[in-house]
Order: C-alpha cells, then structure tokens, then sequence
C-alpha cells in the first residue's frame, strides 16, 4: 500500500505543478488579448496569429489543468448527498465515480480522438489562415494530455478514497500532501 500512495502523491505533485505552471497563461492570455483589442480600435491593425493564439492558450487552460482542478476537488458536481456526507460517504462516492464515470469516459476519449489526432498529424494541420498557427494538430494532441492527466489523477484519487473508506486516513482532503487545499481553501483554484 505504501507504494501505491508513494504513487499517488507523485501525481498530485506531478498535477499540482502542471496546474500552477499553466495557471499563468490565463494572464498571457489576458494581456494577448488587451494588444488585440488595442491594435484593432486603436490602430486598425489585426493579427490573425495572435486571434488564434487566444484559442490556443484557452484550449490549455482547461485541458491541461483538469488533472490540477481535480486534485483540488474543484469540478462541477452534483452533490444533493455529497455535501452533508461523512468522509468515507464522500470516499465510496469518488471511489465509484472513478471506476464508473471517469476512467471510462477518459477512455472513450483517447478511443474516439485517435482517429482525429492522427489524421491531424498525418498532414502537420495547420490554420487554414496563411498567417495563424501552423500547429493544429499539436493542440489536438492535447486531448490525449488532458485524458492522461485525468486517468492518472483518477488513479491518486481512487487510492486515497480506498485508504479513507478503509479507515487508514481519516479526511478525504488529498491536496493536502502536495501544500494546498481543497478547492475551497483560499488560494486553492486556478
């Protein structure tokens, strides 16, 4: 059992850092943005390249980062009978959720993209603008970066659920191990 959460608090930090490193195109994105707005009504100027460049840093914002916000506990949930729940009903809850919503899901999507992602790489596509980013198919490939950091952040998830409804940790809080809190700790989200 050591060994498995020898593995799951490696994912939590392998996430943690991720999360925080991509975290600061929000701000390049913000700042990419204000330069296009400026050029264009300013002095009528355009850049395709940094129009798309806008997209591109989005995309990677919210794929990259899902391994992070799940680790903070911070997706969008349902939660009629999760909020009010003891730590091992939350446990059991996030253990199911794992093997019958996540993984399964993240598996579809690396099934599904394959076909997508290679064809992509097969013509290095590109931006059909003579002046965007020739590197669509690197973007597509995050797909396959977002549906890995998920798995192997389902499978941190998982194991800490596993030791919770087993009695070996008492709260469900994970985040902890790498120094943040959960979501709803100042500081905890993106």
């Amino acid at each position: 059992m050591n060994r498995l959460l020898a593995i799951a608090r490696f994912i939590d930090l392998m996430n943690e850092k991720i999360g925080r490193s991509i975290s600061w195109l929000a701000l390049i994105m913000i700042l990419v943005q204000f330069v296009v707005v400026v050029m264009r009504y300013i002095f009528g100027m355009g850049s395709i390249f940094m129009q798309e460049s806008i997209v591109y840093m989005h995309a990677l914002i919210f794929l990259v980062a899902a391994g992070y916000t799940l680790l903070h506990d911070g997706h969008v949930r349902v939660d009629i009978f999760y909020g009010s729940a003891t730590p091992q009903r939350k446990a059991l809850v996030n253990f199911l959720g794992v093997l019958v919503f996540l993984w399964p899901m993240c598996m579809l999507i690396l099934i599904v993209s394959t076909k997508f992602i290679t064809a992509a790489w097969a013509v290095r596509e590109g931006s059909p603008e003579g002046s965007g980013i020739q590197a669509i198919y690197l973007l597509k490939t995050v797909i396959w970066i977002f549906a890995g950091l998920l798995i192997l952040q389902g499978y941190s998830l998982l194991v800490n659920s596993w030791l919770v409804m087993r009695g070996i940790k008492a709260d469900y809080d994970h985040a902890a191990a790498v120094g943040g809190g959960g979501a709803d700790t100042e500081g905890g989200g993106l």
